[in-house]
């Protein structure tokens, strides 16, 4: 039977290594490729203008591929649940595709949207290619669940084996005997918006340094794989927060939106590796593709995990509630110039290193602030172009010490962690160029300048640039007094109820090195 078919962009917005896309074209006269704008993913509150802009530079690139395989993209707005009925009766559709999703509310979406398409004699095929492997099996060979430390899920992964090939994006001949039935009013009721469509003031845009799309993404996988004898010495903490060019791949963004294969990417490095020398993980470029997948496992075996609270793994700890704290760190005027800094970068560019989000996370919760975690990750989510629901939920629980690190009396200092790799604050001058004419000596702790150095820089501490909203030194050890306390109250209640605690799977004093633990060993904050 030959199918009129609806694949189903959602992330995955690429051709290669598509194995859902392929399925579509499989005994397909009449295809359909839709993306549907969902409210509920994408809303003006929950995406800023430079994700917006990233996600608009995808669909168009997405778009400009299907033209030359004789198809167009359709970009519908609604809720899937709704627009589905709509399209399979105004189509005659008799198949859907797409590329399985693991986050709650993906599969609760896909499971309505399923039942949906059976009622309406639409057969449902997906397949899984956002993740290397299939996160399903790595809970089940775990034991039904989660593994909690990247040694456990290494293990696992080495009973399951190497990861599946990519498959080639699909060529003409694959098309030639496919349809997309397009109208002269095609750009009207199905074009891609306009950052001006959505509602955005793009006249503060600044330069887009990462433009979206999978030919970007492959030209950009290109050249980073082109420096071999880099890519073999690739070690993440060996990298620079405050480089004035970014230090890493930045393929994060096109990996998080399915530009780029991930499957594809790890299978281009090994090519790169063979038959040399080269670092391992958790470190190395491949050492990066696995933490990704660990947190996706954990996204998916563990329940509530972008939350503190009905989150099993995760230290329930008293955060303070501190509307001025946390505006004054998502807006860069905390008066610690290293701190302010970042979170410019991140509001301008949408990115910033892997090192550089340590810092913020940490002064956000328990090094100075002692703000909830939940706070700082909705605004890496509106922020971040690589904003991810399973690496942002992890990663904020990490840094915070509330779960998978333990190691809460090590601190990042927001002075001595930047002097570090940048002496001259060159890239504080760079995003704050109200402190660019502050001496080295100074430019780290403007505050501690003496008048008459502030007057030469012209800049006043107090005035033209805030004061320190905290003083780290006394802060960051009455902190670590209050996670020692949240620690013992945790241990206190699984004594009390060692079936329900998690503290003994947590490996809470396990030997295992992280990358943080090998990184932090090595830089001993102040």
């Amino acid at each position: 039977m030959a199918h009129t078919c609806i694949h189903w962009f959602r992330k995955g917005l690429r051709l290669h290594d598509n194995p859902a896309l392929m399925a579509a074209l499989r005994d397909c006269k009449e295809l359909y490729p839709v993306f549907i704008l969902d409210p509920y993913l994408y809303n003006n509150t929950l995406v800023g203008i430079n994700r917006w802009r990233f996600l608009i530079g995808c669909l168009k690139d997405l778009d400009c591929s299907l033209r030359k395989l004789n198809s167009r993209l359709f970009v519908v707005r609604g809720k899937p649940e709704e627009v589905f009925p709509k399209l399979f009766e105004k189509w005659k559709v008799t198949k859907l595709t797409y590329e399985y999703d693991t986050e709650p509310y993906s599969l609760s979406r896909d499971k309505t949207v399923t039942t949906l398409a059976k009622e309406h004699g639409v057969e449902v095929v997906y397949k899984i290619s956002h993740t290397i492997h299939d996160m399903d099996r790595i809970i089940e060979e775990n034991n039904g669940k989660a593994p909690l430390t990247y040694n456990r899920f290494r293990t696992i992964l080495k009973t399951i084996g190497n990861p599946k090939k990519p498959i080639p994006a699909p060529a003409i001949e694959d098309t030639k005997d496919v349809k997309t039935p397009c109208s002269e009013n095609h750009d009207k009721n199905y074009g891609i918006p306009t950052l001006e469509d959505l509602g955005h003031d793009t006249t503060t845009l600044g330069e887009e340094k990462f433009p979206g799309g999978e030919q970007e993404a492959l030209r950009r996988l290109d050249e980073n794989l082109a420096r071999k004898d880099w890519v073999c010495k690739f070690e993440k903490p060996q990298t620079s927060p405050n480089s004035l060019s970014p230090s890493t791949t930045v393929l994060s963004p096109y990996v998080t939106f399915g530009c780029l294969s991930a499957r594809t990417f790890w299978w281009r490095v090994t090519e790169v590796y063979q038959g040399k020398k080269h670092s391992e993980p958790p470190v190395s470029l491949h050492g990066q593709l696995l933490w990704r997948e660990f947190y996706y496992a954990a996204g998916v075996g563990i329940p509530n995990f972008d939350k503190m609270e009905g989150n099993p793994v995760c230290t329930q700890v008293d955060w303070d509630t501190n509307p001025e704290y946390l505006a004054a760190w998502r807006e860069a005027r905390t008066g610690l110039p290293f701190i302010d800094a970042i979170m410019t970068q991140l509001r301008q560019e949408g990115w910033i290193h892997h090192l550089a989000r340590h810092a913020v996370a940490c002064f956000l919760t328990r090094g100075d602030l002692w703000i909830n975690w939940e706070e700082g990750q909705k605004v890496f989510e509106y922020l971040l172009l690589d904003g991810d629901w399973a690496l942002n939920a992890g990663n904020w629980q990490w840094l915070s010490a509330s779960a998978f690190f333990h190691q809460y009396f090590r601190v990042y200092s927001p002075v001595a962690f930047g002097k570090k790799t940048d002496k001259n604050g060159d890239y504080i001058k760079k995003y704050l160029p109200l402190l660019k004419k502050f001496p080295a000596q100074y430019i780290y702790e403007p505050w501690k300048a003496p008048r008459s150095v502030q007057q030469a820089a012209g800049c006043i501490v107090g005035k033209d640039y805030p004061q320190p909203i905290v003083q780290h030194e006394v802060i960051s050890k009455k902190n670590i007094q209050r996670m020692k306390l949240a620690y013992a109250k945790r241990s206190a209640d699984s004594a009390e109820s060692p079936n329900e605690s998690p503290s003994k799977k947590q490996g809470v004093k396990r030997k295992a090195k992280s990358v943080i633990d090998m990184l932090q060993k090595k830089d001993k904050k102040e």
